[in-house]
């Protein structure tokens, strides 16, 4: 080539034990090539050389086969997988929530993604809208969980396509474990809460909708009463469990988050309270957390289906918790001089 011809590299001694003579005293060199997804084929081509090599200009790495040889170890068959380990264990975090009150489900997570001790990227989203009326706050491995949110999101539009009606939260959590249980004992790390609002009737009832037209009160009352309408909140993990509670919270700042939702949510709180109650209780969770923090994600569920407040940044919330400090630190400041004074 050109490039070797002015560098003077046919000359050199790297260049005779790349290329000996014998590589270019035949005018056609026939070569083999290895298909690189299946290596029982083997396909022989011959190519004239004209005075060029047909190798490529690499180094030889010890322990390496040339590039016209079949590789002497056995080749595992396409269908088995090779389990590869990390070089080092990585430590999931995150911070979720959800509870059922009298206005709804509120669903709440933070924003950081990290993989050990690495702020991964600090604006995820972690809460993810499978349709009109039904959400998903996912904590684990992200790519295990975006990968089964989106599965879950086809499978229910296909089961409304068949069907022509929205498949069940319920009968949706069912769905989600059935698919994760053959995982189970693998390194699948998928932890989903399901919030949601039922509008419809359960899959197992053939009844017809009523013709009657109700107010929207009382089609919230009886939303509410019925078992198979209303509010539903349900986690799913990748072993396959299912569990139907009214206030959850997974993650590694769970158990701060679980001592602010266990001493102050109670069902006929308003929705500023709930909403106030559930960044609360991200704030807390991120404040003694190193894995969670930066931002809080707020969704409220009703029978109208889901909405979402605009992304706050917790330092907004550490700050008003300072001004509430101050303002309770004043507050007995002057009881306690009132006090003296009497």
């Amino acid at each position: 080539m050109a490039l070797e011809d002015v560098c003077g590299f046919e000359e050199t001694l790297l260049h005779r034990k790349w290329f000996p003579a014998s590589y270019l005293e035949d005018a056609a060199t026939s070569y083999h090539t290895v298909d690189s997804y299946n290596f029982g084929l083997r396909q022989e081509k011959s190519v004239g050389n004209n005075g060029t090599p047909l190798h490529f200009l690499l180094p030889a790495l010890p322990y390496s086969t040339t590039f016209n040889q079949r590789p002497s170890f056995p080749v595992p068959p396409a269908s088995h997988s090779v389990t590869v380990r990390r070089p080092f264990p990585l430590s999931h975090g995150t911070t979720t929530l959800g509870f059922i009150f009298q206005g709804g489900v509120i669903a709440a997570a933070d924003t950081r993604a990290s993989a050990g001790g690495l702020v991964a990227c600090p604006a995820v989203h972690k809460i993810t809208p499978i349709h009109s009326h039904l959400v998903v706050t996912s904590s684990g491995s992200g790519a295990d969980c975006m990968l089964w949110e989106r599965i879950l999101a086809r499978e229910i539009r296909l089961y409304q396509l068949r069907y022509r009606r929205r498949l069940s939260i319920r009968g949706t959590a069912k769905l989600l474990s059935f698919m994760l249980h053959p995982f189970k004992g693998t390194e699948v790390c998928v932890a989903l809460t399901l919030c949601g609002w039922d509008k419809e009737a359960s899959d197992t009832d053939c009844v017809q909708k009523s013709e009657d037209s109700f107010s929207l009160d009382a089609t919230a009352i009886a939303d509410s009463a019925s078992p198979h309408r209303g509010p539903k909140l349900i986690y799913v993990c990748s072993d396959g469990a299912r569990l139907q509670g009214d206030v959850f919270s997974v993650g590694s700042g769970s158990p701060y988050a679980y001592g602010v939702l266990d001493r102050e949510l109670r069902w006929t709180l308003s929705k500023d309270e709930a909403v106030s109650l559930a960044r609360e209780a991200v704030f807390r969770a991120t404040h003694r957390d190193a894995y969670s923090g930066n931002n809080v994600d707020l969704f409220h569920i009703t029978a109208k289906g889901w909405s979402q407040r605009k992304r706050e940044d917790l330092k907004e919330e550490y700050y008003r918790d300072m001004e509430r400090r101050a303002k309770r630190a004043e507050e007995r400041k002057r009881l306690t001089e009132l006090d003296a004074s009497r």
